[in-house]
Parts: C-alpha cells; structure tokens; sequence
C-alpha cells in the first residue's frame, strides 16, 4: 500500500473554459446562443455555503460587452430574497444559490438560452453581491469575495453556435477561513469554468474492506461524516511522492478532490464533476482534513489511473 497523509475539505465548482466554440442562434447567423451554470464540488466542513449572484458580463467583444442582470433581463435565473445586506433589507436583482445542493453532475443555471454577438470576448465575469454566508450548525458565517467579481478567461463564441458552459466551485481550494479573521474567504483559486462538452463525470465506491484495513471510520452513526477522500490529478500513472495536498509544495497539484461517505446500509460512494476530459491519477486517503493554506501531510494509500470522457459522460470508479 502506497501512504501519504490528511486533507481538509471545502469545494464548491463554478466551471468555465478558457476557449469557447459555440453553435448557435437560427434567427441571426452573427450571433450564438450561451447558457451559463453553476455547480460545485462536494465539501463536508459547512452545512450550507450561499453565494449571491447578481449579474454575468462577457467582455472585450468589438459588438460590446454584454451584462445579464439576474432577475432583469430574459433568460437570467429569477431574483430570490436569500440576499440581504447589513440592514436585513433583501439586495434587489441577486439570486442566493446554496452550492451545496448541486454537487457531482448538478447544477444551477444563471443564464439559459441567451443571445450574444459571435465572436472573441476577453473575459467573463460574475458579479457578486453582498449576503453571501456559511452556515456551520447554528452560526452563519460571512463569506467574501474579493471585489465582489469573479473573473475567467478569454473565449470564443462561433457565429451560430449553441454553447454550454458551467462554473465549477472546488470549495476545498477556494474556501478559506485565515486564522485571526473574520468569516470565510471565497478565492478564485479551484473556480474553474468549463464546456460542458468536453468535460464528464465520476461516479465511484470504496470497499468497506479496505476501510476496515486501514483503519478508517466505518458504517458511522451520523452518514453527514465523510469516511475518506479521493483527490483526482491530471496525467496518469503519477508517483504519489510527488501529489501535493491543496496548498502543497510537491510537483503535482490536484485537480479537484471529493469526499466519500456511507449511504446508511452497505456502500461508501463519492462523486465530482466537470473534470476536463483526459487522463488522471485517482489517490485516496482516509484523512479527511486539508487546509488549502498550509501544505499538510497526505497519507494516500493507494492510487489508480482513471480516464474521463466528453460530453457529460460519467465514468465509474472502484477502489477496491
């Protein structure tokens, strides 16, 4: 058995590409057709985390930019009354979304269906509002995001293009809590935005035998209690010597990693998506802490070469 050592977890996924290919609108073959969603990443550290969202912008085409304000413009997702500044008074045109609901293959869309000139655009960005909060039991947290926007790269929309892309919120890279302040960080790093056509997803079990081997929970009580965590990194047939933790200073950077728990009879199952298509190396531990802001120990104890493919297809791993 191959060892390396603990790992915290909060992730969250907002997917997005940096190069975008689009088929698209019947009506005008100068425009495509764009939808934008949001999903994330399983995280076991907080109960709930809600991100307020209030408008997408597509810059830097020579059409303009382009801004879709939630609850105002066609296509845009409906406002909600989850967003509320420090009055208490609800922040208009923002939709709350709690990312935790749509973990694996699930997701939110902020934008279906919108008309856009085709073309080269600079940037995306998603605006963010005040109200953002992370709830732990009792206790709401507040979350911040730096300048209140997140940014992705440039992308190309193809003149009558149909094009799907979600964001993909990894919390266990981008939520930080920094030791001597207040609340929760949300960080760019981990936040990544994909075609939905050329990434797939993973659907996976751990034997409870190799639990029990190495020592790690089993069959507990409260099934909310993650039991290991499998860290996925691109390329195949890595040496686990050199598989950094989140905020590690070894040569290979993980991916994305999610988190196995007990379905409540017999199984240990976990699941992530929207990984970019391709080859990776699947580790997995028993250690169920990694601070993104410090470079801990990981006690992998095996590892196993895993292919993703396109278009949403889900791939089925066993660790056995």
């Amino acid at each position: 058995m191959l060892k390396i050592n603990k790992l915290t977890t909060i992730a969250a996924a907002l997917a997005a590409t940096t190069l975008v290919t689009a088929c698209g609108s019947d009506d005008d073959p100068n425009t495509a057709m764009f939808t934008l969603g949001v999903s994330d990443a399983p995280v076991d550290a907080a109960d709930e985390v809600w991100a307020c969202f209030h408008s997408v912008e597509l810059i830097g085409n020579t059409e303009g930019n382009q801004t879709f304000t939630i609850g105002e413009d066609t296509n845009t997702i409906e406002a909600n009354d989850v967003c509320t500044d420090a009055n208490g008074d609800v922040i208009p045109n923002t939709r709350g979304i709690n990312l935790l609901e749509f973990t694996g293959s699930d997701s939110e869309n902020l934008l279906s269906g919108v008309e856009v000139p085709a073309g080269n655009y600079s940037q995306l960005r998603l605006e963010m509002a005040e109200g953002s909060y992370v709830q732990v039991g009792e206790e709401r947290i507040p979350l911040s995001v730096p300048s209140n926007e997140l940014k992705f790269d440039s992308f190309t929309l193809d003149a009558g293009g149909n094009v799907a892309y979600t964001v993909e919120f990894d919390l266990r890279q981008a939520l930080v809590n920094p030791v001597g302040q207040a609340g929760y960080f949300l960080k760019p790093r981990g936040v990544r935005i994909v075609d939905n056509m050329t990434v797939g997803h993973v659907e996976g079990t751990i034997a409870e035998a190799l639990l029990i081997e190495n020592e790690c929970t089993v069959a507990p009580a409260d099934i909310t209690t993650p039991v290991a965590v499998v860290y996925f990194y691109q390329g195949a047939d890595l040496d686990v010597a050199t598989l950094a933790d989140f905020g590690g200073s070894e040569g290979e950077e993980p991916y994305t990693a999610t988190t196995a728990y007990f379905d409540g009879a017999t199984a240990y199952n976990f699941e992530v998506g929207y990984l970019a298509s391709g080859d990776y190396t699947a580790a997995w531990t028993c250690n169920t802490t990694d601070d993104p802001e410090a470079d801990d120990t990981l006690d992998f104890i095996s590892t196993q070469n895993v292919t993703i493919g396109t278009e949403g297809e889900v791939t089925t791993v066993t660790i056995e």
